[in-house]
């Protein structure tokens, strides 16, 4: 092993001792060092720019920064808007009908929770419409909402404090089944220039950004299905250590199509209630037979909790604790026992420095598989114990279907609306108890009860797992 040494004079020279530990091994001897003051490089610690100043005085800051929700956007099968789609939720609706975007009479499952009524006009000029995704549409949509709703503009003197970062599980990948089609049948030649930008998984932060003149951390999270939660949690912790005061965060995706619904398909993940769209999602019920596909974004408005306060902004809750973890056991079935996604739970009470027993409701992954359900339940007993029987746990998949990347975004919101409103949405179609899965599902009737804290449960395919909890305001 060989160091380079500084010598009398500023040269430098290749300094080699043997170490006698064992034949082969070298250690580097200590240069000879200069009697003079080494030279400083740059200006004086005390001279420093002002912000270089501000930066370390975020830097310090960054273990006291709290973290808000200050604004909600939604475009979801249950409605247009955060206010439709919670009302939904608190009354039982289903969002699931059958297929009508193209015939899915061919295959196994002819279900899914489709976007109705949607025009992206409202958010976007035509010419922007044209080159994007319907994912990116729906997250502009769902963004601009959440920033209305928080009171921001964007743009203005501190639009370099100001972030997004919109996940995904599978991008634009209605543009790609389009472009590989016209590529066919017409040759390469006749691609969209625009086919990049709009397949590419990182489109809706981009385009946000661009839309709304935010220029702070612009990043893309995909982790299949826990993709919008970790987004959620590392956008948190973004602010905490001062990179950003505002981010704009949450999922989107837009798959209902052939090619998603017939590659699900064939992995007998998805329920093939076709006749019976409105009770094919049953999580945690006996007889449940898959997920049901679903599209549309949720976006949450992130702030560094003091901006907020001196805004007076309106505040949901505040984001106190965030787990993620790995199971390393298999690309698709969750880990026995629901190891992973325990562990992402502990750690998300140990950052917010709470105990099991603080926790009233979870909303659940609740995927309606048979796998999913018994191993989050196995992992909510793992950790909650005895109090696992006393907590109020649903999940909201079993109204709005699967959103895949953005379905962490729409149980977040669902969370802290929870706790504004005193109110936990049920898991609808709960009718034969299975007797491995025995907790309090709050099956089919919403619930009216106070509510302090909130944990939302995301896991994904790639043994991925992402736990949030949030504390109402």
């Amino acid at each position: 092993m060989a160091s380079l040494g500084q010598v009398h004079g500023g040269a430098w020279r290749l300094d080699v001792r043997r170490d006698r530990r064992g034949p082969g091994r070298q250690w580097p001897r200590e240069a000879h060092r200069r009697r003079e003051a080494p030279q400083r490089v740059g200006p004086p610690l005390d001279h420093r720019s002002a912000v270089d100043l501000a930066g370390a005085r975020r830097r310090r800051a960054a273990v006291t920064r709290r973290v808000v929700v200050t604004g909600l956007g939604a475009v979801t099968p249950l409605g247009l808007d955060v206010a439709t789609t919670w009302d939904g939720l608190v009354h039982g609706r289903s969002g699931i009908g059958r297929i009508t975007r193209f015939d899915p009479s061919p295959y196994e499952t002819q279900i899914a929770g489709e976007i109705k009524g949607f025009e992206p006009a409202k958010y976007m000029d035509r010419k922007e419409i044209r080159r994007t995704d319907r994912f990116t549409q729906y997250a502009v949509a769902a963004a601009a909402q959440a920033l209305a709703d928080a009171g921001l503009k964007g743009g203005g003197p501190d639009r370099e404090r100001i972030g997004v970062a919109i996940a995904t599980g599978v991008g634009g990948i209605e543009t790609l089944i389009d472009q590989v089609l016209l590529m066919k049948e017409r040759g390469p030649s006749r691609l969209s220039p625009f086919l990049v930008p709009m397949l590419m998984a990182n489109a809706g932060s981009a385009q946000i950004s661009m839309q709304f003149d935010v220029r702070g951390p612009s990043l893309t999270h995909v982790s299949a299905c826990a993709s919008s939660s970790h987004s959620i949690g590392e956008c948190a912790e973004l602010i905490k250590r001062g990179q950003a005061d505002v981010m704009v965060t949450g999922g989107a995706e837009a798959a209902v199509l052939p090619l998603p619904i017939g590659a699900f398909a064939t992995m007998h993940a998805m329920s093939r209630r076709n006749d019976a769209p409105e009770r094919a999602s049953r999580p945690f019920d006996k007889d449940r037979d898959g997920f049901v596909l679903s599209e549309g974004s949720a976006v949450l408005v992130l702030e560094e909790r003091e901006r907020a306060l001196a805004r007076k902004a309106k505040i949901y809750g505040e984001l106190i604790g965030y787990g993620a973890t790995a199971d390393a056991y298999h690309i698709t079935s969750p880990s026995p026992e629901g190891e992973g996604n325990a562990r992402a739970m502990k750690m998300a009470l140990d950052q917010a420095g709470m105990k099991p027993s603080d926790i009233d409701y979870i909303n659940a992954h609740g995927t309606s598989t048979q796998p999913n359900d018994r191993e989050e339940t196995a992992a909510i007993k793992r950790v909650f114990g005895d109090h696992a029987y006393k907590l109020m746990i649903s999940s909201t998949k079993s109204m709005t279907g699967h959103l895949l990347g953005a379905a962490g975004a729409l149980e977040a919101m669902a969370c802290v609306l929870a706790m504004r409103d005193g109110c936990v949405p049920p898991t609808i179609n709960y009718e034969t108890p299975d007797p491995a899965l025995d907790l309090d599902y709050v099956p089919n009737d919403a619930r009216a009860r106070p509510i302090k804290t909130s944990l939302s449960n995301s896991m994904g395919f790639g043994g991925h797992n992402a736990s949030l909890i949030f504390r109402a305001a």
